[in-house]
């Protein structure tokens, strides 16, 4: 009975190594708050295939683990910036970042590669 289990598995995980790759990255997302945290984590984990986020406000790093065949980094990227958050790679509509609550006001000097294209998402 054991073995069978086993077997069963090793079938699955061999199935999600032929079907997509799990990927971990970190990436530099602006925020200042709990709110912030709550409010990038919920936007990361909003894209197909990311089956974790979690921000740290102190070093303002999030750690995102997705499935490769489901999305990508610039994708989760997008969704963070399309709330209000400037990333590494995308920096979010002045409008946008100006609706966050107070308290969420960050220093905006991330450096983005593709400023304000957040919106094409």
């Amino acid at each position: 009975m054991k073995s069978i289990y086993l077997t069963m598995l090793f079938a699955l995980l061999s199935m999600s190594v032929v079907f997509g790759q799990v990927k971990t990255e970190k990436i530099k997302v602006g925020g200042k708050c709990g709110m912030c945290e709550t409010r990038i984590e919920k936007a990361a984990k909003s894209e197909e295939g990311v089956t974790s986020a979690d921000w740290d406000k102190k070093t303002q790093i999030m750690e995102v683990v997705f499935d490769t065949s489901k999305t990508n980094s610039d994708k989760v990227q997008m969704a963070v910036a399309k709330v209000g958050h400037d990333t590494e790679k995308f920096k979010a509509k002045d409008e946008t970042y100006n609706s966050l609550p107070g308290c969420c006001k960050y220093d905006r000097t991330i450096t983005t590669k593709k400023e304000g294209e957040a919106h094409k998402h």
